[in-house]
């Protein structure tokens, strides 16, 4: 199981930069959508995150939330348990 994660972003936004900091340390590739001055991307946002405020975030197109719901996810152990899965390989077999 491969993990998608998507990320809606304005420029400026502390909560987004973090974000996308613990995702590059955790190793975790993200697509990334700049909605700054984007109404129409804002839109998007707002209908697929089901959030008002950036970052929006999604991860195999579920929302999850925020920065802080991110957060949460790692200190529960929950994000690495995702990356965990997309990165597991099928075991060679024995000869």
């Amino acid at each position: 199981m491969n993990v998608k994660i998507e990320i809606y972003t304005k420029e400026y936004c502390a909560y987004c930069l973090r974000a996308k900091e613990l995702l590059r340390i955790k190793g975790m590739d993200f697509v990334e959508y700049d909605i700054t001055g984007d109404h129409l991307k804002a839109a998007e946002m707002q209908q697929r995150s089901q959030q008002q405020t950036v970052p929006g975030i999604l991860i195999n197109n579920v929302p999850i939330g925020g920065c802080i719901e991110l957060f949460d996810l790692d200190e529960r152990g929950d994000l690495d348990a995702l990356f965990e899965i997309s990165t597991v390989t099928p075991a060679s077999p024995l000869i």
